[in-house]
């Protein structure tokens, strides 16, 4: 049966985003946004299990057993902060999580997690200098990073004998509320869309292949991680018959850039290289045939959990689609036309088969690969000239 679109159901993607987002979950504290998403899972029939560092993974089985199937790769972790220092003011001192600047973290709301889990103290990001009653113009002079920023807490203290009276200290993980909302007009502004947007996007997915009561064509394995922001990403979890994995992340909406919030990405490469010229190729057609708004881009500093993939040894074609989001790691807005594009041709994907199934299950000599490219080797050696050209 070929791929068909399905009905997404957009009130499902709100409000599996809404609750995403109102989780806190810097790399390295994410457990209960995974709680979260394995209830998601659990609840649309699908069985999950953890890693030991945290990875969930999920399958949807396809109707055959081939020995080469398929993964879709999101993440959970957002990028955040940890206490570095218990200042002599009463104030905290950051390390960031993940690569974000201070500029946006200036004004923040923040959550401060103790080892008292029944204890969350809140607080804000502030600069040293922030009072333009006191310090007038140098309010605007001073420089942007994260050593000219702190943490206020919303309690009564003053030095470092009082933080701690509160269960504070160093290595304490902050997390960056997110602010969400959704307008009239679609937009979707919030911290952390990177990756939370992309996750209620695979939910709802996954959610309209149930409801649909489609049997994918390939095996499909579903790997949320807990460690893009910090470079690990999809290192681990991924089983070893899969043959094309697919990261779902956040697209660069930027001058220089084709990203639309209102349109689904297509990532043709980043920071670390081309993704495979056969699997991009091949969502391209998927997305034109069936009416997806989707465009064609190319980060520069950029890097997503299949990076990590490869450099573990994953043996697999790798591609990233995305959701266009302005002002990343900042302000973030995206668009709800943009997440629904981005649903259908995941959608799409999953119904469909392999770029090349049957060499996947069982590769061979060079002369049998399937190539849309270029031609096959020649069993008489090599030709003179380049191949393909009279």
């Amino acid at each position: 049966m070929s791929p068909k679109p399905l009905e997404i159901d957009l009130d499902y993607l709100r409000q599996v985003l809404l609750e995403l987002l109102e989780i806190p979950s810097p790399s390295g504290r994410t457990d209960h946004v995974q709680q979260y998403v394995g209830e998601r899972l659990s609840a649309l029939g699908i069985t999950s299990t953890l890693t030991r560092r945290g990875a969930l993974s999920a399958c949807l089985p396809g109707p055959r057993q081939t020995g080469a199937d398929r993964a879709v790769v999101v993440h959970t972790d957002t990028i955040g902060g940890m206490v570095k220092r218990l200042k002599e003011n009463g104030r905290l001192e950051l390390k960031p999580i993940g690569t974000h600047s201070a500029r946006f973290a200036e004004g923040a709301h923040v959550r401060i997690f103790t080892d008292d889990l029944d204890r969350v103290i809140t607080g804000q990001v502030l600069p040293l200098k922030a009072s333009g009653h006191r310090y007038n113009e140098a309010v605007d002079l001073q420089g942007v990073g994260w050593e000219l920023v702190e943490v206020r807490i919303d309690e009564p203290v003053e030095d470092i004998t009082g933080l701690r009276e509160l269960g504070i200290d160093a290595g304490d993980f902050v997390a960056f509320l997110p602010n969400p909302t959704i307008t009239p007009s679609g937009f979707v502004k919030s911290r952390h869309l990177d990756d939370k947007a992309g996750v209620a996007a695979v939910l709802t997915a996954l959610k309209a292949i149930v409801d649909a009561g489609i049997t994918p064509k390939v095996t499909a394995h579903l790997l949320v991680t807990v460690t893009e922001e910090i470079g690990h990403g999809a290192s681990h979890g991924l089983d070893p018959d899969v043959a094309e994995i697919v990261s779902v992340d956040a697209a660069v909406v930027a001058p220089g850039q084709q990203s639309r919030e209102d349109m689904a990405t297509l990532a043709m490469g980043d920071g670390v290289g081309p993704f495979d010229y056969h699997l991009t190729r091949n969502l391209a057609a998927i997305a034109k045939e069936h009416g997806v708004d989707l465009v064609r881009d190319v980060f520069d500093y950029y890097r997503s959990d299949v990076a990590a993939a490869v450099e573990a040894g994953a043996h697999a074609r790798v591609a990233l689609l995305g959701f266009g989001v302005d002002a990343t790691h900042g302000h973030e807005r995206t668009h709800l036309d943009g997440l629904r594009h981005l649903t259908q041709l995941l959608c799409l994907y999953l119904q469909s088969d392999l770029v090349f199934p049957e060499w996947d299950a069982e590769p061979g000599d060079l002369a049998d690969f399937p190539s849309l490219a270029v031609q096959p080797a020649s069993e008489e050696g090599p030709r003179e000239g380049p191949i393909g050209i009279d």
